[in-house]
Order: structure tokens, then sequence, then C-alpha cells
């Protein structure tokens, strides 16, 4: 109805409300034109404002105008009317070469009075990598207590091993025990120090969530908390390997968790005395464990009765198997011995009716 002509006319005839218009389609303007933070200040204040990012200016070399482009002519002027003199004296064909392998650069006095310089550097490099000066003494002293236990356990090893080699050389006892004495307290020294690997990869495993926790260098999440998940999930296995295995296993696990911490402690996740401490300590760890790999692999050459948790383990399956065999031919024996009593019985009772029908056969 209201497409046709007419009525268009007639709409068009009405007054139009012009004020009540033109305060919306202002309201609406000033609405649409405005910035988020302003359309946003009736809910909470807003601090956007504050924090504008500095703008800065690019300079390019193309660019017209850019002061990279002017040239001082005359600086330029000064330096072309300089006169180059000659200078045979120092200037030869090889005053311009650098060399592949290049000579000290100690002059040839200083070098005849210390010969030795460059090995009194690197001792030098050496103390201080190792005297752990930045350390805190609390830390100092209970992470050289907690060397002490792979010490004990690595020498005793090497001494039981050299002790056992000895005996099978001489054909008699060792020094201080005899071969079999010797062999027990190895089996039991050998799962201490893998037990103690374990506990020591899971402290440092959770040292990660500790300082996470404490919000040191930040907070990290997972990046962080995998470190606390890996540790342990790959410590506690070693405890069923055969010796040789989890000793290795935890060697490896040592030295992934140094570079780790090495790679936060440049992060600033740890503080920054904490790498070269941790280097230190698995130095000597890692030494620990390598003397009892030797000791061990020496006394299995000589001696081929050293058995391993595996070993044990496997003996253990080996006497259930026997003992069911056992029990199975038992068994067997048994029934067969009741089926010859059974079929005794039954004899005797044929015989004994065979013998009655003759007796009847014969009265009659």
């Amino acid at each position: 109805m209201l497409r046709h002509t007419t009525t268009r006319s007639l709409l068009k005839n009405f007054p139009k409300a012009a004020s009540s218009r033109s305060s919306y389609s202002a309201a609406s303007a000033t609405f649409r034109n405005a910035i988020p933070s302003r359309q946003l200040s009736y809910k909470r204040p807003q601090i956007l404002p504050a924090f504008t990012r500095p703008t800065t200016s690019l300079l390019y070399a193309t660019q017209a105008g850019s002061p990279f482009d002017r040239i001082d002519t005359k600086t330029e002027h000064k330096i072309g009317e300089r006169v180059i003199h000659p200078d045979a004296a120092h200037v030869d064909t090889e005053s311009s070469i650098r060399h592949v392998f290049e000579k000290s650069q100690v002059s040839p006095g200083a070098a005849d009075e210390s010969p030795l310089a460059s090995i009194k550097g690197d001792i030098e490099t050496i103390k201080e990598t190792f005297s752990l000066g930045e350390v805190p003494k609390e830390s100092l002293y209970i992470g050289a207590a907690g060397v002490l236990p792979y010490a004990a356990t690595s020498l005793s090893s090497l001494y039981l091993a050299y002790d056992i080699n000895h005996a099978h050389a001489t054909g008699g006892a060792g020094y201080l025990f005899s071969p079999d004495t010797a062999r027990q307290l190895l089996e039991i020294i050998t799962p201490i120090q893998i037990g103690y690997g374990a506990v020591i990869i899971s402290f440092l495993g959770a040292i990660h969530w500790g300082l996470e926790y404490a919000g040191y260098g930040g907070h990290h999440s997972y990046r962080r908390y995998m470190y606390g998940v890996i540790a342990p999930a790959i410590a506690w296995p070693t405890i069923f390997m055969p010796v040789e295995y989890a000793l290795i296993t935890q060697f490896l696990t040592f030295n992934f968790l140094y570079f780790a911490d090495a790679r936060a402690t440049v992060r600033g996740w740890f503080p920054p005395w904490y790498s070269t401490y941790r280097f230190v300590l698995t130095f000597f760890v890692g030494a620990s464990i390598v003397m009892t790999l030797v000791g061990r692999g020496q006394i299995v050459k000589s001696d081929s009765t050293l058995k391993n948790p595996a070993e044990y383990l496997k003996q253990d399956r080996d006497a259930q198997w026997e003992a069911l065999e056992y029990e199975e031919k038992e068994r067997r024996a048994t029934i067969v011995k009741k089926e010859e009593e059974e079929g005794g019985r039954d004899g005797e009772n044929k015989d004994d009716d065979g013998a009655d029908e003759e007796d009847g056969n014969k009265t009659n």
C-alpha cells in the first residue's frame, strides 16, 4: 500500500521530527567514532592510553632527506689533499696478510721468560672453575656431602674388584676378604649406589618444580615442570635393570640434566652460579660411575660367578619352574601308583572268582 504514488506524496507532506532525529544521529556518530577505551569507560577504568607504544622513526638509505646521505665535502676535500708518504721499513709483502696459523701474540722476551705460560693459564682457569667462590656455603657443603656416598661405593667396588682379581691370580685369598666375601659385599654395594643415584636424579628434577613455585626467573609452566617428570621416570626403572645398564643409564641422565640446567641458567631460571656448581658435582658423580663400571668389567672377565639383579630374577624364575616340574612329576607318580594298586586289587578279585568257580565244578 505504501508503494503507491499517492501514498508517497501524502507522507512527504507530514512534518519531520528533526530534533529527535538529529540528536540520535549525533549520538550514534559520536559512538561510532569513539575509540574502544572510550566505549568501555562506563564498565571499568582504562589504562591503555598511559601505555601507548613509543613511535620510532625508521631511516632508510633511499629515504629522501636522510642524515646518512649528507656528505661533508669539506672533510672529504681535506682528506683528498693529504699526501701519502711511503714507509718501506714497516710495509712489506706480509704486513697486511693474516695467516691461517698465527704465531703467538706474546713478545719474544716474555715468551722466553715463561715458556709454560699457556699451561699456567689453563691451570688458573681450572682453579677458577672448581673454586666455586660464588656458591653459598650451605649448598656447597651439602653438595659435597652428597658426593661422598658415590665416592665411597665406587672406591669400594674398585678395591673389591682388585681383591677378587688378586685372589684368582694367586689361587688363594685376597688381602682383606676371600673371593666369596668380596662378591657378597659387591652385590650389596652396587644396588646401594644405583638406588642412591635414582634418589639424586629425582631430586635434581624436583628443583625445577621448587623454583617454578617460587617464581624464580618467571613462571614457565610445562616447560619447567617436564624436567621434574622426566627425571624420576628415567631414574627409578634403573633399579630393575642389570647393573651395567643401570649405571650407564644414570650416567647419561646426569649429563642430560646438567645440560638442561646449564641452559636454564642462561635463561635466568637459576642463579648464575648454578651451572658451575652442577658441572663440578656432575663431574665427580660421572667419574664415580665410570670407576664402578671399570671395576665390575674387570671382575666379570675373571669371575663368571658374579651376578646382577636380572640374573637373580632369572634364577628365581628357573627355581620356580623346577619346583613346578617336580610337583608335576610327584603328582603323576602318585596317580600311576594308585592306578597300579587298583589294578592289583581287580586282579586278585578275578583270581578269587576263578578259584570259586573251579571248586564248584569239582563238587558237581
